[in-house]
Parts: C-alpha cells; sequence; structure tokens
C-alpha cells in the first residue's frame, strides 16, 4: 500500500467517529465561506452630488422610487377631465310645465267663453260672467304660481287667454315636441342661448297666427336651461381608477443609475440612496445570507450522507472522495472567477464545471454526481456573480449544472466510460449550443469576435472537463485503491500480460474465462449489479490454473488425464489451490482488491465432489471438510454470479445433446444446491435476483449451444476426406 492510501485509510480511521464526520463538514462549509466571503461583500461607492461620477454605477436590487411615482401619479390625475352629468328630469320638468300652462289656459278659455252653457263633464256654466281679456289673464295666473308668473311677460299671458282652443292644441304641442327635443341633448352654460334659438327654429313651422307663435317661442326660450352638472363624485372616482392604474416606478436590478463621469445631479444622488449605495452604515446581512445558505446545503449532504449510504467503508470512501473533488472544482472556479474580473471578461464559461461530474460519476455513482454538480451550479451563482448586479448570477449556475448533467448523460450510455475524451468534445458542442441559447434568450447584441469567443470557451469547458478528469482518475484510484470503469477496460485489453499467459499457456482455461465472461456479465446486468466487473473478473478468475494448466480438463486436448494417476488427495491440492495460487499472482501484479477477490471466493467453500466420492470409496473415514475450497465465500453478487456461471459453463459443455429443457433443469439443479450448501450466505443477493440469474443464464447457454441441422452432404464429405 502505497503512502498515499495510508495516509487517506488515516482519514477514513478518524471519520468513524461522528465527531470527525461533522468537522469534516464544518472545514468544507468554512472553506466554501471563504471562497465566496469576498463576492457578497456589499460594495461601497464613493460620490458627491453635483460632481461626475468616477464608476458606472448599476443597481443592484429592484426598488420601487415612490418620488417618481407620486410625480406620476399627479401628472394622471391632471390629465383626467372633470365629468358632466345630464339632468334627463329637467326636460321633463319643463315639458310639463309648457303642458300645464297651455292646459290652464285651455281651461280659462273654457270657463270664460259665454256661448257655452256646461262644462265638458256636463256642468252648467254661467255665462258672460267673465268676458274681458284682463280678467281672463287674472284667472290664468291665479292657476299659476308666482314663480312661473314671474317669469312669463304679459304678452305672453294675454296671447294664450286670446286663442281660441285648438290654436292652443297645436301651439302646446308643437312647444312640448321643440322643447322636449333640445332638452334631450346636452346643454351646458354656455350652450343655453344657442339651444333656445334652436327650439325656436324648431316652432317657426307652427300653422298659428303670430301672436299665439310668439307667445310659444317665448314659453320655449323660457324652458330651456342648463342640464349638464359638473359631477364632483364622478370625477374624484375618474382620478382615483387612472391613479390607481398607475405603475410603480421602480429602480430595477441591474440598471444603470449612473454612468462613468456623468454629473450626479439631485435626480441621480435620491437614486442612488433609495439604492443603498449612500448608506454608510455596514450591513451583516450577506453575510449571515452566505452562512445560512452553506448550512443549509451542508446540513443536507451530512444527512444523505449518514443515513443513505449503509455501508461504513463505502460511505468513509465516498465522503473523502466527494470531499476532495468538492475542494478541488471551487479552488479552480475561484481562480477563473478572479481571472475573470481582471481581464474583464466572460472568462467564466471556460469553467471546466463537469469536471466534478465526470469524476463523482467515474469514482462513485450517479446520485452523488447529480448532487455535486447541483452544489457547484448553486454556489457558482455566487462565485461569478462579477459584474452581474445583485450577488447571483443565476445564468451562470444553468450553465454549469447543465454542463454536468449532460456529461453525466453522455457518460451513462454504453461504452462511453472508457471514452472520457470523446465525451468531452460531445459536451463541448451541447456546451456552446447552450450558451448560444442563453446569449439569444437574454438579446444580447454581439460582435462576430465576441461570439467566437464564447464559443471557444464553451469548447474549452469541455474539453478541460475530459481532460482534467483523465489526469486525475489515476489518483484517485491509487489513493483509495477505487476500481473505475476505464481500470476495468484497461484490465480487459487482450494484450494485458496476464490475458496473454493464459491464451498461450492455458487456451483451454482461456475460452472457458471468456465463455464465463459473456455470462456472467449478461446475468449480473439483469440484476443491477456491475457486468463490466463480472466480464473483467471472469477473465481472470482462473489465472491460478497456468500454475499446472494441464491438470484442469479443458486444457487436456488428446493427452491423458493425470489425475488418472494420482491420488484423490494430491488432485484434491492441485485443484484447490488454482483459487489460492490466482490470489496471489493478482496481488502480486497489483490488480484491484476485486478482481483478486473474485478469483479467491469465485468457488466459496464448495466440495470437490468427484475427488471426494473418490477417496471416499478408498476410505470410507474421508471427511467431506478436507475436500472443500478454503474460501472464502462469496461477498459480492458479481463473485456469486460468476461462481455459477463457471460451474454451468463447465457442466453443459460437458454434456452429449444439451436441450433448453436439460440447460434449464441444470442450471436450477446448481444454483439450489449452492444455497442449499450456504454458499450466498455471506452475500446480500436475493431470491428474487438468483432467479433473474438463472432465467439470464439459460437464454444465453441456449443461444450458444442451440441445435443445428445435420446436412447429408456434409456426412458424404467427411467420408471422402476419411477415404
Amino acid at each position: 500500500m502505497n503512502r498515499i492510501q495510508k495516509f487517506f485509510t488515516k482519514i477514513k480511521g478518524l471519520l468513524v467517529h461522528r465527531f470527525f464526520q461533522v468537522l469534516l463538514f464544518i472545514i468544507l462549509g468554512l472553506f466554501a465561506y471563504g471562497l465566496m466571503f469576498s463576492n457578497v461583500k456589499p460594495e461601497k461607492v464613493e460620490v458627491e452630488l453635483f460632481k461626475p461620477s468616477e464608476q458606472t454605477i448599476r443597481s443592484t436590487k429592484t426598488v420601487e422610487d415612490t418620488y417618481k411615482t407620486e410625480q406620476e401619479k399627479e401628472e394622471i390625475s391632471k390629465q383626467v377631465a372633470d365629468v358632466y352629468s345630464l339632468k334627463k328630469e329637467y326636460a321633463k320638468n319643463k315639458v310639463d310645465l309648457i303642458s300645464s300652462i297651455f292646459d290652464s289656459a285651455i281651461e280659462v278659455n273654457k270657463e270664460t267663453d259665454p256661448n257655452k252653457e256646461h262644462d265638458d263633464d256636463g256642468k252648467e256654466n254661467k255665462k258672460g260672467t267673465i268676458k274681458t281679456d284682463a280678467q281672463k289673464v287674472s284667472i290664468l295666473k291665479e292657476k299659476l304660481t308666482d314663480e312661473v308668473n314671474k317669469n312669463i311677460e304679459e304678452s305672453v299671458f294675454l296671447a294664450l287667454v286670446q286663442a281660441d282652443e285648438d290654436e292652443l292644441k297645436i301651439a302646446k304641442d308643437s312647444t312640448i315636441t321643440a322643447v322636449n327635443n333640445v332638452m334631450s341633448s346636452r346643454i351646458a352654460a354656455s350652450d343655453v342661448e344657442n339651444a333656445k334659438k334652436k327650439v325656436v327654429e324648431e316652432l317657426g313651422y307652427m300653422s298659428i297666427n303670430s301672436d299665439m307663435k310668439k307667445a310659444s317661442n317665448s314659453l320655449a326660450r323660457t324652458a330651456i336651461i342648463q342640464n349638464v352638472f359638473f359631477d364632483k363624485d364622478k370625477t374624484e372616482e375618474q382620478r382615483r381608477k387612472a391613479v390607481e392604474s398607475v405603475e410603480p416606478i421602480r429602480i430595477l436590478q441591474g440598471q444603470i443609475i449612473v454612468e462613468e463621469n456623468q454629473l450626479v445631479d439631485r435626480d441621480v444622488y435620491r437614486q442612488l440612496e433609495l439604492a443603498g449605495f449612500l448608506n454608510t452604515e455596514s450591513t451583516i446581512y450577506p453575510y449571515i445570507g452566505l452562512l445560512l445558505f452553506i448550512f443549509l446545503t451542508f446540513a443536507a449532504f451530512y444527512y444523505f450522507f449518514y443515513f443513505s449510504i449503509s455501508k461504513k467503508d463505502n460511505k468513509y470512501n465516498q465522503l473523502l472522495i466527494f470531499s476532495l473533488v468538492f475542494i478541488l472544482s471551487m479552488a479552480t472556479m475561484k481562480t477563473v472567477s478572479i481571472l475573470a474580473d481582471l481581464k474583464n471578461s466572460n472568462l467564466e464559461y471556460i469553467f471546466p464545471g463537469a469536471m466534478a461530474a465526470m469524476l463523482i460519476k467515474i469514482l462513485l455513482n450517479d446520485k452523488l454526481a447529480v448532487a455535486m454538480i447541483i452544489l457547484l451550479g448553486s454556489y457558482g451563482t455566487i462565485i461569478f456573480n462579477g459584474d452581474t448586479p445583485g450577488n447571483l448570477d443565476f445564468s451562470m449556475g444553468l450553465y454549469i449544472i447543465f454542463g454536468g448533467l449532460t456529461a453525466i448523460i453522455i457518460l451513462s450510455r454504453p461504452n462511453f466510460k472508457s471514452k472520457v475524451l470523446v465525451a468531452g468534445l460531445l459536451l463541448s458542442l451541447i456546451n456552446m449550443a447552450f450558451v448560444f441559447s442563453l446569449i439569444f434568450i437574454m438579446d444580447g447584441h454581439y460582435t462576430s469576435m465576441e461570439y467566437l469567443y464564447y464559443a471557444v470557451a464553451a469548447i474549452g469547458s469541455g474539453v478541460g472537463s475530459a481532460v482534467l478528469t483523465m489526469g486525475l482518475l489515476p489518483f484517485f484510484e491509487a489513493g483509495f485503491g477505487i476500481l473505475s470503469s476505464i481500470k476495468l477496460i484497461e484490465l480487459s485489453n487482450p494484450n494485458h500480460p496476464l490475458l496473454r499467459k493464459i491464451l498461450i499457456e492455458a487456451p483451454g482455461t482461456y475460452h472457458h474465462s471468456v465463455m464465463v465472461a459473456n455470462l456472467a456479465e449478461s446475468a449480473c446486468e439483469a440484476i443491477g449489479s456491475n457486468g463490466l466487473l463480472a466480464r473483467v473478473g471472469s477473465y481472470y478468475h482462473d489465472i491460478g490454473k497456468t500454475k499446472r494448466p494441464h491438470f484442469f480438463i479443458e486444457n487436456q486436448m488428446n493427452v491423458e488425464n493425470p489425475h488418472d494417476r494420482l491420488q484423490p488427495e494430491t488432485s484434491r491440492d492441485i485443484i484447490i489451490a488454482h483459487a489460492v495460487d490466482g490470489g496471489e499472482m493478482l496481488r502480486s501484479h497489483k490488480f484491484p482488491k476485486e478482481i483478486v477477490d473474485i478469483a479467491e471466493q469465485h468457488h466459496g467453500t464448495t466440495l470437490l465432489k468427484f475427488f471426494y466420492h473418490k477417496a471416499k470409496k478408498q476410505d470410507d473415514a474421508t471427511l467431506e471438510s478436507a475436500y472443500r475450497y478454503p474460501g472464502p465465500r462469496a461477498k459480492m453478487k458479481e463473485v456469486a454470479v460468476i461462481g455459477i456461471a463457471d460451474s454451468v459453463e463447465a457442466a453443459v459443455r460437458s454434456m452429449q445433446h444439451p436441450t433448453p429443457e436439460k440447460i434449464e433443469e441444470l442450471v436450477s439443479f446448481i444454483i439450489q444446491d449452492r444455497i442449499q450448501d450456504g454458499q450466498f450466505d455471506e452475500c446480500d443477493i436475493t431470491m428474487r435476483e438468483l432467479s433473474i440469474v438463472k432465467h439470464s443464464l439459460c437464454e444465453s447457454l441456449n443461444g450458444i449451444f442451440h441445435s443445428r441441422i445435420e446436412y447429408p452432404e456434409a456426412d458424404k464429405l467427411g467420408q471422402k476426406v476419411k477415404e
């Protein structure tokens, strides 16, 4: 074990205690707080009234400009015209008044007519009691009110009492109609005289004598009055609605309050004061907010690590790897942001944010990779705030999260884990498309060179993430003894010295290992285990047979079986030794622990039945335990599946005419035998998963050992060859 592994082993030993777990999260939180402290520090602005500003100042928040809002409300209120209401009842009242005057005149004429003996209702009437016009006028005035009499000229009364009943009726109808028509229109105070002229014009077509016409004109003119008046309540209501419709005038976040070298007048000074730039008192709220934000995020991650990961060794390993990748990513992020501020450019888009997602995806799992990229994206909104108004740059946060999630999805595709650089190139194209989408959404106006700069930055981010991932992976693998997918693919190379050793020295074992690898990989993937680990482990599971290859049946081609001449005990020792020898060989070549475990555990503590029964025939006192593999039993699902596939492949290969029914029966027997023998007692594989493994093995074996049609021509050809 190298020094790095020893160092991290000591740290993992400390993390067994809850105190050191909490301490690690506190250290990570303080580290993040230290990096982001300067990004939330309130900006101090030095400006003086009626002097040019030394810098361009943008509002860091959205705030209402109450002064301008009130000004706008007053202006809108003044623009609302006064409301005048039409009094429709005035027209009816005047029509009724004119009608009453004419009706009263008609009554007077009837009462004073000397030729009429009876009234219209049949009552007797005195004849000739009143005859003079003056007396008629007096009677008519008595029928009317003093106010009405005061507004009517004497000549009108005289014309009314002198006219006969027909003339009065014609004049009445005409006058009422004219008054009603004119009074139905809106008549303001300034329009009264014009309205009176209009009513006289309408009466000009009456067919009555001139005196009666004059009287009608006079009465009509008297009836025409102003009927439109100022409505205070409605006017105030309209103004209130207009004022309420005024949207508050705001100083928006990011809005330029004053540009460099612009004079700071009273209005600009007031806006700066509203935006909080002139507040000389230091505030601690941004620092408290940052501390609370970091506490919430790390509290959530602590809960996840403490309660969601059951295996302690795995938990502490993952915690350390997660912490190191986080520290490395945050340091890189801060460095890029400082360089971007110094060069006053959008250099932040070159930040290789997907590196963290790739590392965690390859070294740990998808869930932690997603959690890491969300954490970095949220912190990136603060670290990359730069010239962004306020303390949060959400577009940069989206860029980091989108790039990281894209990298996780790309690496989830088959065969992409071994092609990190190819994944980085694909990520570069997607990053570039995403950057342009952000630019277009924000409707920014950029030059061709600026667009090119953004494209280069996005490509640099993707490629940089891949290159850094490839460069850092060996250090993590060496430091933590992690078996990554890339390492497994390297070990699966047929040119690997040990694989070539098997191929050359034990070709039958090599073929057997390849067959077991195909079976085990399919079965492991069917139950959600690591199929790649199963395949590579199968390649090396019988590496120990290369010490004595000819003592194993698959390598005995046209030679005598040496076990026929050996005692059962000797044969037992040779066969059992291949598991132990394999483990030692793999350790000597610095193979990962998982591959070594597969070589040592794939037989578990199973019984060498053939040699046991052979020995039992020679000595009935032979103990069964003496003919069992030393173990240990399978600890991982992959080892359990490889052990089943190993036995199944050898057994099916020895069958004369394998059929689907025979294969299924054999696979079921081997699995049940191992269950009853307790070979899975130390492994967390379930009965349901074993059923899936059985189904997968049967499908694969049926594809390999499918029945073939015998062609007579082939038989004849074979006979000729023999001849």
